[in-house]
């Protein structure tokens, strides 16, 4: 997939301007072949204008507290695995690299569950998504289909034969202790 980006922002005398206009490069992972995240926009703290247009600097792949992340994430069928000569540890580290703080907020039983301090608003654009909660409940998902994930703990599964796009933008969010 091809994904293109184009930015709008200002210029010295706070007029209207495209100042940026490329294809935008996937995140990949030798560990789940097939998988694919576009990092389209961020930031971490709340936008401000005038601006140039420019990405703002972000260092995780989930936003802090008033922090936003837009992306597009391509999820292989289930039973897509690595080659058998991937070398883990190095697929892992680069992953880590590309996407911080994504495998720290997996849980440590490999089973993809995970738990943010985000609240995500996704759609599916192509292919079927299931989402599963605490305690095996599912919710199965196709194309126009959307989620408002309110930091709850989650898996996304992706059971069909074809690969399964969402786009997603996630808000960084306060947790309160429950009660």
């Amino acid at each position: 997939m091809t994904v293109r980006r184009v930015v709008t922002g200002h210029d010295s005398e706070g007029r209207s301007r495209v100042v940026d206009d490329r294809n935008v490069e996937p995140i990949t992972s030798a560990l789940t072949p097939g998988f694919a995240a576009y990092r389209l926009w961020g930031g971490d703290e709340p936008p401000t204008f005038p601006d140039d247009g420019s990405p703002s600097a972000v260092e995780t792949y989930f936003p802090p507290r008033d922090g936003s992340r837009f992306v597009i994430i391509t999820h292989p069928p289930e039973r897509a695995t690595p080659s058998p000569d991937v070398d883990a540890a190095a697929a892992s580290a680069e992953l880590e690299r590309q996407m911080p703080g994504v495998t720290a907020s997996m849980e440590p039983d490999g089973s993809g569950m995970h738990t943010t301090d985000t609240m995500d608003y996704l759609m599916v654009v192509q292919g079927e998504a299931t989402l599963e909660l605490d305690d095996g409940e599912r919710a199965v998902l196709r194309a126009g289909d959307v989620v408002v994930q309110n930091g709850t703990r989650h898996v996304w599964r992706n059971y069909g034969t074809e690969p399964c796009t969402l786009v997603a933008v996630s808000i960084g969010a306060d947790r309160t202790p429950t009660r």
